[in-house]
């Protein structure tokens, strides 16, 4: 029987108490020594996840890295667990790569294009997934449509439903966009992929960690997600989920002794669930650290930190809008935890340096990562606030008291 890990059950009531974020910002070293709002880019680790990884380096130190990998096996093997539990779907469904961009493209590459098919994306798509299209494009010779948004910004659901034809191969989304706060309609998206018979592939890095993300309530056959973000995992870890129905429907553009058997000299079978997108070679101390990270937001319960990250970012574009120059470009019927604004005559670099210098962590977003959005919107770039639940209001007065000094 496999090895699951010992995880508290999450604490009672919808919000979090004060008593809650003490003990969450003490879990965290790293609130102590700078105020972080880039936990899109890479939160802020618990020492829950730094004493897991650094446990099983300790052990690859004292014993070898194949025998602590031996040692350390039931632990590895119940990361898919707590990987299931997060995404609400199977542990054979689960693929533990290195990083995000890598689960989505062992997911897209592995789908067997032809002339003729097409890719449906939206405007927010993120820039490495539309080079993807456009390299499938020239080798394949596909069609990338991208469906507009609607009056919200989002991705329309109307005009996906219009689009959609026999020749769709897949539909392929962003679930948060990297330059904005915009939630897309994920679950309206999955029932159009469905009654179409297209797959459907879900970029969820911004989502995953501050979303309650459900693979089933969504309906994608398909979704990659990061460690490093709002799960606040190691960096160097990522989640690749495949759902069983469509597994023996792809192939993955590399294989090795992970992924498949090579049965006879010229014959070779490839693994029957998720794993035939993993490599032999695995960082087992980031792993490690990812499912202690998984484990600790599955103890808090996504929904609770869905609703205070949420909360967070909506007092941050308030407060952020009441400051002369300062202009929120946020859209979406539905906003999480990324703020995005601009400041009038001020570059964004140099914005992001003066905050730095108050220790004040932000990012800036440019118009290679979200093109077709930018342009779009006539922006060149932008600077993001990114909240999580261990930030505090007294950290939101700090950075506009800070902005309004620049200013």
């Amino acid at each position: 029987m496999t090895a699951t890990r010992s995880v508290r059950e999450a604490v009672p009531g919808r919000h979090f108490s004060p008593e809650d974020i003490a003990r969450v910002r003490a879990d965290t070293p790293g609130c102590a020594k700078v105020t972080h709002f880039n936990n899109a880019g890479a939160a802020l680790m618990p020492r829950q996840v730094v004493d897991a990884a650094t446990r099983h380096l300790h052990l690859e130190a004292d014993m070898g890295g194949y025998e602590a990998a031996a040692h350390a096996a039931e632990s590895i093997e119940a990361v898919y667990d707590s990987a299931a539990r997060l995404l609400g779907c199977h542990r054979d469904e689960i693929a533990l790569v290195d990083n995000a961009t890598r689960a989505w493209d062992m997911a897209f590459y592995g789908i067997p294009f032809r002339p003729g098919d097409r890719v449906l994306t939206s405007m927010a798509e993120y820039g490495s997934n539309f080079i993807a299209y456009l390299q499938v494009a020239e080798r394949y010779g596909v069609k990338v449509d991208v469906i507009p948004n609607d009056e919200h910004g989002q991705i329309s659901v109307d005009a996906l439903r219009a689009a959609v034809d026999e020749r769709v191969r897949v539909i392929s989304v962003t679930h948060v966009p990297t330059n904005g706060g915009l939630v897309n309609p994920a679950a309206e998206v999955g029932k159009i992929a469905r009654e179409a018979g297209a797959l459907y592939l879900l970029d969820a890095c911004q989502s995953v960690g501050q979303l309650a993300v459900d693979v089933a309530e969504i309906g994608c056959d398909l979704l990659s997600t990061t460690g490093r973000k709002y799960l606040r995992g190691p960096r160097g870890t990522g989640l690749l989920y495949v759902r069983r129905a469509v597994v023996d429907q792809l192939v993955p553009p590399v294989l090795d002794l992970r992924a498949a058997t090579w049965t006879a000299r010229d014959r070779y079978e490839m693994r029957p669930d998720a794993r035939r997108f993993e490599t032999w070679e695995a960082n087992y101390a980031a792993q490690l650290g990812l499912g202690a990270a998984i484990d600790y937001a599955l103890e808090w319960g996504l929904p609770r930190i869905q609703t205070r990250v949420t909360a967070l970012a909506e007092t941050l574009r308030r407060r952020l809008a009441e400051i002369p120059g300062v202009r929120v470009r946020d859209l979406g019927a539905q906003r999480c935890g990324i703020t995005t604004f601009t400041v009038d005559g001020a570059g964004a670099d140099q914005l992001k340096s003066f905050l730095a210098e108050q220790g004040i962590n932000i990012s800036v977003s440019r118009t290679p990562s979200t093109r077709l959005d930018m342009d779009d919107r006539g922006l060149d770039e932008v600077l993001r606030a990114s909240v999580h639940y261990y930030n505090t209001d007294e950290e939101i007065t700090y950075l506009v008291q800070a902005l309004r000094t620049y200013a």
